[in-house]
C-alpha cells in the first residue's frame, strides 16, 4: 500500500499546520482534524492510508482514539503513529498496546516522520 492520504489529529493549531504543511510539501493529501472523536469519525469516513495522532487532548484522548481505531473492523488496518508531549516510556508502551505502530515525542523532527512514513509505505508496497 502506497501512503497517499494521511490523518492528522491534534488539537493543537500550531502542530497541524506544521504537520499539514510539512506532508503537503512531500506529496500527500492531508485530512485533519482537532479531536479524538473527529479523528475516529474522519478515520472511517475517508478510510486515510496513516493516521497521525496526538494523545494529550480534550475529551477522547490519542490512546482512547487509536484503541477504538484498532478494534474496529473498518479502520484497524490503517496505522497509527502517536506523536505526542508525553515522553515516558510507559506512554510508549502504553500507545503501541493501544495498536499504534510507533510512537513520535513533540517536537517532531520532519526528516525522522517523513522517514518513518516512507519506510512504513515501502513496506506495504
Amino acid at each position: 500500500m502506497t501512503i497517499k492520504t494521511i490523518l492528522v489529529v491534534d488539537d493543537s493549531p500550531t502542530e497541524r499546520y506544521f504537520l499539514t504543511d510539512l506532508l503537503r510539501k512531500n506529496g500527500f493529501e492531508i485530512v485533519a482534524a482537532e479531536t479524538g472523536e473527529e479523528g475516529v469519525a474522519k478515520a472511517k469516513q475517508e478510510k486515510p492510508d496513516l493516521i497521525l495522532m496526538d494523545v494529550v487532548m480534550p475529551g477522547l484522548n490519542g490512546f482512547q482514539a487509536t484503541r477504538m481505531l484498532s478494534r474496529d473492523p473498518s479502520t484497524k488496518a490503517i496505522p497509527v503513529i502517536m506523536c505526542t508531549t508525553k515522553n515516558q516510556e510507559t506512554d510508549r508502551v502504553w500507545g503501541l498496546r493501544q495498536g499504534a505502530i510507533d510512537y513520535l515525542v513533540k517536537p517532531i523532527v520532519a526528516e525522522a516522520l517523513l522517514a518513518k512514513i516512507k519506510a512504513l509505505g515501502a513496506v506495504n508496497e
